[in-house]
């Protein structure tokens, strides 16, 4: 089936229109802010920045936490990626619930409940003062770093866990049988070759850190953070700043550039392969050493399960303003929420179904001419669906909201610029899913379908489609819980009346209302946890392939 001359055929057009598509919506928002970075006349946002130390204090800052957090949770998910494929011991299956705690525990959430514990008036903090015992407040350095920790390092514990049990044992085997000791063995040979992986979960968490903003508004206290800043800069109340927020936001998309190329650099330097054959078979510990691993990755699993009981304590306590009535309880938060604002829920729940299903169908598409149908922008494609990568939220957000504030198409203060935000946010998280299952899709069946007179279109409709379901319905449950959490950009985007679940969470927890604030953390939770429950437990969808 032909679309033009040559070789132009069907999906040259495709692929033609989704750049078109992609350069609009993503590269020209980018192109915007890094332009606007410049400024007009005499004023230039780098030369401000050079000049003001602040600027300069919040980039240090941002780097700073964000090398911690990363060096922290890698010393954290790494052991416990370990300890969970290669042995047995006593909790053991308290582990499995990490992966389902970082995908449904939104940022915001967290750092709510961590307030809720040991903030100012948290509940260890109130009884630990009961008995002259003082806590160093958790505003700051403290809580950015605890908190942020917790929230991600499941993502390295994730991507480990998956490249150790797919590691071929008998290669540490082999260095063993040539004199080599185990941890040797382990150093040279396991290391190496999880390493790409380890680095990726890495890499991740970085990004995560530099573009986070609801933790490091509402945790931050005095410190400067880069997020934070180019938020302020974009919402001032005094105006927006359209320079510096552009010059932040440039910031902060090249930082994440040159962590990106150095990780690149890096892993060139050596070779790097997962090699697929006889798993390990974990080591039963018992005794003491059983009980204590048990008991250290018990102690980090409960850790991080805390928001989530805080979260729900917290919705069903009674309360008078900023005041809670810890061991009253009542149902006064739920019904004040649904009653008197279901606005945001109602949002949520529209917003993220529409993106959700662009997103998917977008990134199957996208993904089948990347890896099925190469062609001249094929490779430009591949590039750009992973560019939001390197975008913080907060950047995404200030490029859409700049980009489309007047001229021919005006999206400001709709609700379709907080869907594409969504979809952009998103894309290569559904990219990921979409790709990894056409590789193992052979060109033969879709060859056979051509020959038999099928065109090219509905052979991938009714041939190639059809084996993509269970991995397009993985990414479709893991993109819509990323997207109902999602802050970041949509805070930026939003306008009044359009407001989210996340958004509506941070402004109670901003007037001090955390009783509220932990009720709509509930729901946020159910949207979130209810379509992970039918997927897995009705139609028994895979989402982690971590086994």
């Amino acid at each position: 089936m032909s679309g033009g001359s040559g070789n132009r055929t069907v999906w040259w057009w495709i692929s033609l229109a989704a750049m078109v598509v992609m350069v609009v919506f993503l590269l020209y928002p980018l192109l915007t802010i890094l332009t606007g970075s410049f400024g007009g006349g005499e004023r230039n946002g780098w030369a401000q920045l050079l000049a003001d130390p602040r600027y300069l204090e919040a980039v240090r800052n941002t780097l700073v936490l964000a090398t911690a957090v990363t060096g922290l949770s890698v010393c954290l998910g790494v052991p416990l990626a370990y300890l969970a494929s290669r042995y047995e011991f006593p909790g053991k299956s308290a582990l499995a619930l990490l992966p389902l705690i970082a995908l449904v525990i939104p940022e915001v959430i967290a750092a709510q409940t961590w307030l809720m514990l040991v903030g100012n008036n948290g509940v260890v903090t109130r009884a630990l003062r009961n008995v002259d015992i003082v806590l160093p407040s958790f505003y700051g350095w403290p809580g950015l770093i605890v908190s942020l920790t917790f929230t991600y390092y499941a993502y390295v514990y994730i991507s480990t866990l998956a490249a150790i049990r797919g590691f071929d044992v008998q290669l540490e085997e082999a260095a063993r049988s040539l004199g080599t000791s185990p941890a040797r063995s382990r150093l040279k040979v396991l290391v190496p070759v999880i390493m790409p992986s380890v680095m990726a979960g890495a890499l991740l968490v970085f990004t995560m850190v530099m573009g986070n903003f609801g933790t490091s508004s509402i945790l931050g206290g005095k410190v400067r953070l880069l997020s934070v800043m180019t938020y302020q800069a974009a919402v001032a109340e005094g105006g927006a700043d359209p320079v510096m927020q552009s010059t932040l936001a440039s910031v902060a998309v090249g930082l994440i550039v040159i962590v990106l190329f150095l990780q690149r650099w890096v892993l060139s330097r050596g070779r790097y392969q997962v090699v697929q054959g006889r798993n390990a078979r974990p080591v039963p510990l018992s005794g003491r050493q059983g009980w204590l691993i048990g008991g250290a990755a018990g102690a980090v699993a409960i850790v991080s399960l805390m928001p989530l009981a805080m979260l729900v304590a917290g919705a069903f306590t009674v309360s008078r303003g900023p005041v809670m009535r810890w061991g009253e309880w009542t149902l006064a938060n739920f019904e004040r929420l649904l009653l008197t604002n279901p606005t945001p829920i109602l949002n949520t729940l529209a917003y993220s179904a529409v993106a959700t299903l662009i997103g998917i169908a977008a990134s199957t598409l996208v993904s089948y001419m990347i890896v099925k149908k190469k062609n001249l922008f094929t490779p430009a494609l591949d590039y750009l669906s992973t560019l939001p990568l390197a975008l913080s939220g907060t950047a995404i957000g200030i490029g859409l909201a700049m980009s489309f504030n007047s001229g021919w198409l005006h999206l400001t203060g709709t609700g379709a610029i907080v869907v594409l935000a969504y979809v952009i946010r998103r894309l290569p998280f559904s990219m990921r899913s979409a790709s990894s299952t056409l590789y193992n899709i052979p060109d033969s069946i879709e060859e056979a379908s051509i020959s038999l007179g099928v065109a090219p279109v509905p052979s991938f409709f009714k041939v190639v489609l059809p084996l993509m379901v269970p991995a397009i319905a993985s990414a479709m449950v893991l993109t819509w819980a990323v997207t109902v959490s999602e802050l970041s950009a949509s805070i930026i985007v939003y306008s009044g009346g359009r407001e989210t679940m996340p958004i509506q969470i941070y402004k109670l927890i901003d007037s001090n209302l955390m009783a509220q604030a932990s009720a709509m953390g509930v729901l946020l939770l159910a949207v979130i946890l209810l379509p992970i429950f039918v997927a897995t437990k009705l139609f028994q969808v895979e989402l982690f392939s971590s086994r």
